[in-house]
C-alpha cells in the first residue's frame, strides 16, 4: 500500500484540502472517544426529595432546576 503522503500528493489541491478536513475530523473524533470515564457524582443527589416528589415529578423538577 501506498504511503499516505504519496497519495495526497498524487490529489488536487481542492481534494488535498478535503483530505485534510477529514483527517482533522478523525483527529477529534478519536480524541472524543479517548475522553475521560464518564463520572457519576450526582448519583443521589436529590434522594432527599424521595418523600416530597414522585419518580416522575423528580425528573420534571430536576430539568426545571438545570435550565432554570
Amino acid at each position: 500500500m501506498a504511503d499516505i503522503e504519496e497519495l495526497v500528493r498524487e490529489l488536487s489541491p481542492e481534494h488535498r484540502k478535503e483530505a485534510l478536513d477529514f483527517i482533522a475530523y478523525l483527529l477529534q473524533k478519536q480524541k472524543r472517544k479517548q475522553g475521560e470515564p464518564l463520572r457519576q457524582t450526582w448519583a443521589g443527589a436529590l434522594s432527599r426529595h424521595r418523600d416530597t416528589y414522585t419518580a416522575l415529578e423528580l425528573q420534571k423538577k430536576s430539568l426545571s432546576w438545570r435550565t432554570g
